[in-house]
């Protein structure tokens, strides 16, 4: 079972990793940039399993075919628990398909990106109805998004079959390094062309495409960055964490 810290102890956050590699290392530089700190010892201890190993999720989710991802992402779970983390948060959306065969094989909390990004946009002072989600195939077939935003209520639009390739092609590039000035144009055409369609908020639900930046991006909606939200969620449950180390005391843990 969850063992409260000590008052010797600090927080230390699980992170599983590796989908992508870069994605994994923008967590960390966000959350470094998030954390209000005048010393090293002020920055959260992050214990990160950046695994680029971890079977395909394209594969399995979306050509049916590939090997299942759940047993290498749950062993990486409770090896990070075993290692001492008090909190896990997984940088991939489409890894979120898994949340619950890693939350039944851990005692700890594992934060829920895809529902505190759908929180965060039903919190939004514009209260869009529809929200454009531009995410990896898989993401999109699972309806992962789709389900957590309908249950508040909105409704969501999708990029075009040209235009979803294109966001397969950018995710693509990410992971191979290859990204240039020409893809950064791109992926602002399918975000403009998805509040042409009706999307009143955009969300950035792919962790590589976060890697890509919001330079250039639209400006005539909200736009709701994924990793944006999970890294604000680290620093506000570890900040909660050394306040009152027991886990009851986690506020937004989906």
């Amino acid at each position: 079972m969850f063992s409260p810290m000590s008052a010797n102890d600090h927080p230390v956050v699980g992170v599983i990793g590796g989908m992508g590699p870069d994605a994994t290392v923008d967590l960390m530089r966000r959350v470094i940039c998030a954390t209000p700190a005048k010393d090293d010892a002020d920055h959260i201890h992050l214990l990160v399993d950046n695994n680029p190993k971890v079977p395909s999720r394209i594969a399995a989710l979306v050509d049916g075919h590939g090997e299942s991802p759940a047993p290498v992402l749950v062993q990486m779970a409770q090896n990070l628990e075993r290692a001492g983390a008090n909190l896990l948060a997984i940088p991939c959306n489409t890894a979120h398909a898994y949340l619950e065969h890693i939350r039944s094989a851990v005692t700890i909390p594992v934060l829920d990106m895809i529902q505190m990004t759908a929180d965060r946009l039903t919190g939004l002072s514009s209260q869009p109805e529809t929200v454009g989600i531009i995410a990896s195939s898989a993401v999109l077939k699972t309806k992962l998004y789709a389900k957590a935003l309908e249950a508040h209520g909105l409704d969501v639009v999708l990029p075009t079959l040209a235009d979803q390739d294109a966001v397969m092609a950018l995710i693509k590039k990410v992971k191979s390094g290859q990204v240039s000035i020409a893809d950064h144009q791109r992926f602002s055409d399918i975000a403009n062309c998805l509040v042409e369609s009706g999307a009143q908020a955009i969300a950035v639900a792919c962790t590589d495409l976060s890697v890509m930046g919001q330079d250039g991006l639209i400006s005539d909606v909200p736009l709701i960055d994924a990793l944006d939200v999970l890294t604000e969620a680290i620093v506000t449950c570890v900040e909660q964490l050394v306040q009152s180390p027991v886990r009851d005391t986690i506020q937004g843990i989906q």
